[in-house]
């Protein structure tokens, strides 16, 4: 099976569908950035990672116009920035968002960060629902957001967010906030899937199950996150790291629950951003 499959996509909780793997843009911008993503989508990506935050939404915007895939085919995901958290703010964004991606539609907004000192956060997700209702958004999630600040959410609006992209790799395996996803039906999105990708694709465990499955440890490292029902979202420029990095969807059936769980005992370790909890952390 191919992502173009969309029998192998994941049902959200308010029934959008999403690939089981996504391509991150940050930082590609600029023309440049405009060639990785319609290479991207040409090589087999579906679902398309930006945010207003990463300067880049032109660009993900022209790919997506310029790749000659339907636009429908596509899964094209913002995210609301710290500062513009209000309900004006949150409004005004999803509509700048489209007006710099020349798209009539997002398919996923995303708040970026909580932010609980602010404390707007229930009244952004509320805006980004009525935009949701408007047909500006199809689906409405999170990101970087912990299970009490999801519960605040699902207290005020009734519903849960359909994603929450949170940072995730075997050096932070997110047991915990994974399972908490879960249990309130929402889909678990990893960005820095791969950590610092030197350091984490040396780590002799994962060296040796890369060998074993004669693959890189890049591929296991994303397999393994799949096969955790988490859609990753790695980042490339090149078409031979796309493509690699797409392999690992048709890698990930063949760890063995031993080979999972071994990965997945290397974290807790390290956030690549140690100042980045998001109990504290203030993204402007």
């Amino acid at each position: 099976m191919t992502l173009t499959d969309t029998t192998t996509w994941r049902t959200l909780n308010d029934g959008t569908t999403l690939p089981p793997i996504g391509f991150g843009t940050y930082p590609l911008r600029g023309e440049a950035g405009r060639e990785a993503v319609v290479r991207a989508i040409g090589n087999g990506y579906r679902l398309i990672d930006s945010a207003e935050r990463y300067d880049n939404e032109g660009a993900v915007g022209a790919a997506v116009r310029t790749s000659g895939v339907p636009r429908e085919e596509l899964r094209v995901t913002s995210k609301v920035r710290g500062d513009h958290q209000s309900a004006r703010g949150a409004r005004e964004t999803v509509e700048e968002t489209l007006f710099r991606m020349g798209l009539d539609y997002i398919d996923l907004m995303l708040i970026h960060w909580p932010l609980p000192r602010i404390d707007k956060y229930s009244e952004v997700f509320g805006t980004l629902l009525e935009l949701k209702r408007e047909g500006l958004v199809r689906s409405v999630g999170v990101s970087n957001f912990l299970a009490e600040h999801i519960d605040r959410l699902i207290a005020d609006h009734g519903v849960a967010p359909s994603v929450n992209q949170i940072e995730l790799h075997p050096f932070l395996a997110q047991i915990d906030q994974v399972e908490a996803n879960a249990a309130r039906g929402v889909v678990t999105e990893a960005w820095s899937p791969l950590g610092r990708a030197g350091d984490l694709l040396e780590q002799p465990t994962i060296v040796e199950i890369a060998r074993a499955h004669s693959t890189s440890p890049g591929q296991i490292v994303l397999a393994w996150e799949i096969s955790r029902g988490i859609v990753p979202l790695p980042k490339a420029a090149s078409d031979e790291r796309q493509l690699e990095n797409l392999a690992a969807f048709e890698l990930a059936p063949r760890l063995t629950p031993g080979e999972v769980e071994a990965i997945t005992a290397l974290g807790p370790l390290q956030r690549v951003n140690p100042q980045q909890d998001p109990a504290t952390w203030e993204e402007w």
